[in-house]
């Protein structure tokens, strides 16, 4: 039981962690915010899927990947086309010169739906692409990159320029992907309309139950043999590689379990949104996702989460404030922590829950030390004055 214990929660610091997430996320904010806002928090959150897959990726494995967005946005996309194919029924675009197709085919003289739209009608397929989607093109781009032994700045900066040719592509087929508008009024899940202030707070709790059962998974994970040999592989690879593992496996394994997890966020925000647009899947926004992953701790999945909500407040915050120079904020708070502090804030944290137990300790121990001190005279004095 203990060692059930230690996996899954990693310890009483991981439960007291991942409770005080609980109580925040679950409690506290659903009963201190409107839904509004609580729907934008829910939109940061999704967020975090892909900040907790870069601490499994970045802080734990040393690979250091800039196209997160890239998954992020085709977990997003399939679950919109899953929706947009249910908003665009015959009946409700009958206005069309072709009904039953979406709105922006029509405008661009599709005739008829694309064969790759057509599983896009079952949601148990389209639930699956969230995840195999993502997953399958990171295992190609890793297949290709980690086998050739590819990593370091160079697998970076090609990450950053997938990123830039997938966006460009969607940008640039308005009739097949919306264009540069994207998919846009997605009004029903399943027949139930997801702008409801109801429908908003379900998926709100959705998305932070899927949220604490990821980070559960991946910290089970981590706890075990797969932490230790990914941890080995990020401080001396060769070592690892001499000792009989196959790295470049491991890098796979792990950059396609990264992906699953920013398309699970990318379906998520999509269905709390209600829109997806090239925006969201090019550079910018995967070095956001960086950013804010750096910001909340890349070694911590904690962290992660508390990143995701502070970057994502203040870019909110700054660029209604200070529209001009936002961008160069947010560059400046990544420079600032990655110089200064460069485990985060759950580094941070960590350091004054160390300084604040040794304290404890301390006091703790000084009344021991006193009463000893004034004990052991007076013992002895006792022992001298029985003495014959």
């Amino acid at each position: 039981m203990k060692i059930l214990f230690d996996r899954l929660f990693a310890g009483k610091h991981g439960a007291r962690n991942l409770l005080v997430l609980g109580l925040i996320l679950l409690v506290i904010l659903p009963l201190s915010l409107d839904i509004f806002r609580l729907n934008l928090v829910g939109k940061y959150l999704t967020y975090a899927f892909v900040g907790v897959g870069l601490v499994l990726l970045w802080g734990k494995a040393g690979v250091l990947s800039l196209g997160q967005g890239v998954f992020f946005g085709l977990g997003g996309y399939c679950m919109a086309m899953f929706l947009k194919l249910e908003a665009s029924d015959p009946i409700s675009t009958k206005i069309q010169s072709t009904p039953g197709i979406p709105d922006f085919m029509d405008w661009n003289q599709l005739k008829a739906l694309p064969s790759f739209w057509v599983p896009f009608h079952s949601f148990p397929f389209a639930s699956a692409a969230v995840f195999v989607v993502p997953a399958l093109l990171a295992f190609f781009i890793g297949l290709a990159m980690f086998k050739r032994r590819v990593g370091g700045v160079y697998f970076a900066v090609i990450t950053q320029a997938i990123a830039l040719i997938i966006s460009l592509a969607i940008d640039g087929n308005q009739g097949l992907t919306g264009g540069r508008n994207g998919i846009t009024d997605l009004r029903t899940l399943l027949g139930h309309d997801i702008r409801s202030q109801h429908a908003q707070y379900v998926l709100y709790f959705t998305t932070c139950v899927l949220l604490i059962g990821v980070i559960l998974l991946l910290q089970w994970m981590l706890s075990g043999k797969m932490g230790k040999i990914l941890l080995a592989m990020r401080d001396r690879e060769d070592r690892v590689r001499f000792s009989g593992y196959d790295v470049s496996a491991y890098k796979i394994f792990i950059f396609s379990l990264a992906a699953a997890l920013s398309g699970l966020g990318g379906a998520l925000f999509v269905v709390q949104v209600g829109f997806i647009s090239p925006s969201l899947v090019g550079i910018v926004p995967s070095i956001e996702m960086v950013i804010f992953t750096a910001v909340g701790g890349k070694l911590s999945l904690y962290g992660a989460v508390y990143g995701a909500l502070l970057v994502n407040t203040g870019k909110s915050l700054f660029s209604e404030n200070f529209p001009q120079l936002w961008l160069f904020m947010m560059g400046g708070l990544f420079i600032a922590v990655v110089v200064l502090f460069p485990n985060g804030i759950a580094g941070i944290w960590q350091n004054l829950t160390e300084k604040f137990s040794g304290w404890s300790a301390a006091r703790r121990k000084a009344p021991v030390a006193v009463a000893t001190e004034v004990i052991a005279p007076v013992a002895l004095e006792t022992e001298t004055s029985k003495t014959p």
